[in-house]
């Protein structure tokens, strides 16, 4: 049976294992689940649905090939990469509200800001 190596808690890398958890929630934020999800639904369409569905469409062309024979050997492969520019693009426009509500909050008097995270005024 393996001994862990160091089994001192005190140990500097004791915690390693605490570290290496789920993400923080911030990064969950739910634009970013949507986002996710509606990705992953478009992919899966295109990956599995349309694909299946290829031979069914044979009878329309696109550039003298049948669309069956677009959708099976290029459709999905661009669908992707065009999935990875929306993630990309989508995650910078978030990242960019981010930072625009974190620099308009910063801005805030004293009076206004609260006492630190989700902290109520008493009283």
């Amino acid at each position: 049976m393996l001994q862990p190596r160091n089994p001192n808690p005190h140990h500097p890398r004791a915690h390693d294992a605490e570290m290496a958890g789920p993400f923080p929630p911030d990064l969950h934020d739910v634009r970013h689940l949507w986002l996710k999800a509606g990705l992953l639904v478009v992919w899966a369409l295109v990956s599995f649905v349309a694909t299946y569905f290829a031979r069914d469409l044979q009878f329309l062309v696109a550039g003298g090939w049948p669309l069956g024979y677009w959708i099976a050997a290029q459709g999905a492969v661009l669908v992707f990469i065009a999935l990875v520019v929306v993630y990309g693009w989508a995650m910078n426009r978030f990242e960019r509200q981010d930072a625009e509500r974190l620099a308009a909050s910063a801005q805030l008097p004293d009076a206004d800001k609260p006492r630190g995270e989700g902290a109520l005024p008493h009283g």
